[in-house]
């Protein structure tokens, strides 16, 4: 049941934004005991992801039979783009916030540990005999020694693979455009595809980062780095990864029309925002 208010579709009551608080408070529970050796955490994690994943099935399949129902129109696709918009400029922000953390590292305290913009003596008082390189894990070789990570082995593979994908999510929104499905369809599995691959071979190198580089989270400040940045977006190349999933689904299932596709547009403007941010990595934490 719902209500219109002045041309403006309002659902009634839901209950999955309850169900929503909840999953994410029994996961962040879970893995707060989790880190402090309580044997239980584990299960708290799961029974909270549980949730979540209801959550969404329920909630975003509320969402979708709206929108085959036609209560959705041209105020809701406004706000619903609004809401986009500001969603993909909190993720700016929030990967803002980690290479200004790198830049920082980099430019700022990496330097003046080694006595750059000081008197002489400074460098030797902070830290005698330390040499301002990048990369570097920091006064005191912490974590040992290590290897740092080439671009240009499987981190240019992986920029040509978002690259591409970037193209074949284009390709399909010009099939909705077109009222070509098949296009559509294509277009969406070549990108899910590639994202998978990506995320794959990610997985490879941080499996051989560990076992033959001694390249992990506790090597200086280049590691945590490292894995801070290329981690989370990885986190956020799976979540898109899952959107175009959805869509795909929803391709298949004739959903999309050239004038009533916004689900689509969202998925692929947070895909192409992954593409920019990654291009971002390559250059500052692989390769120069």
């Amino acid at each position: 049941m719902s209500e219109a208010h002045g041309g403006y579709y309002v659902p009634h009551e839901s209950h999955w934004p309850i169900v929503a608080a909840i999953g994410l408070f029994v996961t962040m529970a879970g893995f707060a005991s989790l880190l402090n050796g309580a044997g239980f955490g584990s299960t708290l994690m799961m029974v909270g992801g549980a949730l979540l994943v209801l959550m969404f099935f329920g909630w975003f399949g509320a969402v979708i039979r709206e929108n085959q129902q036609g209560v959705y129109h041209e105020r809701e696709d406004m706000s619903f783009r609004w809401g986009m918009g500001w969603f993909i400029f909190s993720e700016v922000m929030f990967f803002a916030a980690f290479f200004g953390a790198l830049f920082y590292a980099r430019v700022l305290s990496v330097p003046w540990l080694a006595g750059a913009g000081t008197e002489e003596w400074t460098g030797r008082l902070l830290w005698e005999g330390f040499a301002a390189t990048w990369p570097t894990n920091g006064p005191g070789n912490i974590g040992g020694e290590y290897e740092a990570m080439p671009a240009w082995g499987i981190p240019a593979i992986n920029t040509l693979i978002l690259l591409s994908s970037g193209v074949t999510v284009t390709w399909a929104h010009w099939g909705i455009k077109k009222q070509n499905r098949k296009q559509q369809v294509l277009g969406l599995l070549a990108t899910v595809v590639l994202g998978v691959v990506f995320l794959l071979l990610q997985g490879f190198e941080y499996a051989e980062a560990y076992k033959h580089m001694n390249l992990t989270l506790e090597t200086g400040i280049y590691g945590s780095t490292f894995y801070m940045l290329t981690g989370f977006h990885g986190a956020h190349v799976t979540l898109g990864a899952i959107m175009l999933t959805v869509m795909l689904f929803r391709a298949m299932a004739g959903h999309f029309t050239p004038h009533n596709h916004f689900a689509f547009e969202g998925a692929a403007w947070y895909w192409h925002f992954v593409d920019v941010v990654w291009l971002g990595l390559f250059i500052f934490v692989y390769w120069l």
